[in-house]
């Protein structure tokens, strides 16, 4: 996933040293492009030193804003010296992106009128007329920073996850293929909280993927594809021959339908139907869509596909969504987080292996449910997530943890890994007082920070 483009904008007041601009827009400019991120600058000769201080000026810079409107996800607004606030306002009110506000720090050895910033100061007006305008930003610790320090490029990383997250989320399309299972009450949902968000639900029936996988052909190029990139992608040495091809078949499906309605995300309908109609669980088939950047919930979970869509988002790599399952032993900071076996490839320890769904096999007999792609999840920190509707909102809870490399014994099915969460006990009785479900999405890395403040800041949801 590409890093964030950002429009850049520097702030100035005539009483402060004009001079600081000229170097701010070269360290500013340099030390995101080191840091991977590509720019837009105003041309240094539309204003006055290229920055901003009266309103109409102000104008010139929203102008350069809509004239490059969608070539970037983001504004940093850089205080050199004090800056303008009415000139701020007047370029950013419409600026339509996350905007962070970064101030200079003023140096001990110069403190005298030619060279003190008093950007310290100005950051807080700046923020001040924003609010009074109703212009959401973003701001990270320390109050004030310098570009080219190690403070700074934590906060652009920070900034950089924010902005894909708001970006991604402002409207997209989560498709339900299937109905809720009749047992799992625990994943109703409401279809109007979400567009309020502008986040559109396509309900498809199970019988429209029947129907289409019927009609597959398999000698054809897609067909022949789509099989030889699913035996790749995991062990298949349990595995029957025309149950690996129903795999390819339902695959093809699920590629046609995510296309033709242009989804985004996707919560599907796992069971019982599709083994009794089919012969097989689409498990491992869900872990490959989240290894596609597809994010792709089980239990016809839509609230969690949203989440999963978000710590996608923030991280660039796959997510999946897991039971809060089992203690381990004694260890209160300690859980086991599980799922049958739609865990990606990309986040175990090693190559997973399909095999028949015991419970399936239990059920309806054995050879009906081969799909579960069992390992474990490989250590790493971690992000997680999920969300309910809510009286006609759209609430989250966000948190990070790890997954250790604590054993879990051999005979325990599924994919699975400990995760280790500070004050877990406080987590799960937070989790089941506020009515959430016993999913929770997780992405590697270490991503509240960014994706709490597009959430809270920009897209308005409400987090716990």
């Amino acid at each position: 996933m590409s890093k964030s483009r950002f429009a850049l904008f520097f702030g100035n007041r005539g009483f402060f040293p004009e001079r600081l601009v000229e170097s701010a827009r070269q360290e500013l400019k340099t030390t995101l492009e080191a840091l991977g991120h590509e720019t837009l600058l105003l041309d240094p000769d539309a204003t006055r030193y290229g920055a901003v201080e009266t309103p109409a000026e102000g104008k010139i810079y929203a102008d350069f804003l809509k004239k490059n409107e969608g070539k970037f996800d983001g504004v940093v607004l850089c205080l050199p010296n004090f800056g303008d606030e009415t000139g701020a306002v007047s370029a950013l009110r419409d600026a339509g992106v996350p905007i962070l506000i970064q101030a200079y720090p003023d140096r001990l050895d110069e403190m005298d009128f030619q060279s003190r910033r008093d950007a310290f100061c100005g950051k807080f007006s700046v923020m001040d007329v924003f609010c009074q305008y109703g212009v959401p930003f973003t701001i990270f610790p320390p109050h004030v920073v310098h570009p080219e320090s190690a403070e700074f490029a934590r906060q652009i990383d920070c900034f950089d996850r924010t902005c894909r997250v708001v970006n991604g989320m402002r409207r997209f399309n989560v498709g339900a293929i299937g109905a809720r299972t009749t047992a799992f009450k625990t994943v109703r949902f409401d279809e109007l909280a979400l567009q309020k968000y502008d986040i559109t639900v396509e309900a498809l029936d199970l019988s429209e993927v029947f129907m289409r996988v019927r009609d597959v052909k398999e000698k054809s190029d897609v067909f022949d594809a789509k099989l030889r990139t699913l035996r790749a992608y995991t062990g298949w040495d349990a595995v029957p021959d025309e149950a690996v091809r129903m795999h390819a078949r339902v695959s093809c499906v699920i590629d046609d339908l995510i296309a033709e309605y242009e989804l985004d995300a996707l919560g599907f309908r796992c069971w019982i139907e599709i083994e009794k109609e089919l012969g097989i669980a689409p498990c491992v088939l869900l872990g490959e869509l989240n290894d596609r950047g597809m994010p792709a919930a089980c239990e016809l979970d839509v609230c969690n596909a949203v989440a999963m869509r978000a710590l996608h988002l923030a991280s660039g790599a796959a997510p999946t969504c897991l039971d809060w399952n089992n203690n381990y032993g004694d260890d209160p900071d300690k859980c086991i987080l599980f799922h049958c076996g739609p865990v990606p490839q990309s986040l175990m320890t090693g190559q997973g292996q399909v095999i028949d769904h015991p419970m399936f096999a239990k059920a309806l007999g054995p050879g009906c449910g081969y799909g579960p792609c069992v390992g474990r999840i490989a250590p790493t920190p971690f992000t997680y997530s999920s969300c309910k509707t809510d009286a006609g909102e759209l609430v989250f809870y966000l948190g990070e943890g790890t997954f250790t490399e604590d054993p879990i014994p051999e005979e325990y099915f599924g994919c699975a890994g400990v995760a280790e969460i500070a004050g877990l006990q406080d987590v799960l009785a937070m989790v089941g007082r506020k009515g959430y479900r016993h999913h929770v999405s997780v992405t590697p890395g270490s991503l509240a920070t960014g994706m709490r403040e597009a959430f809270t800041s920009y897209l308005g949801y409400t987090v716990e």
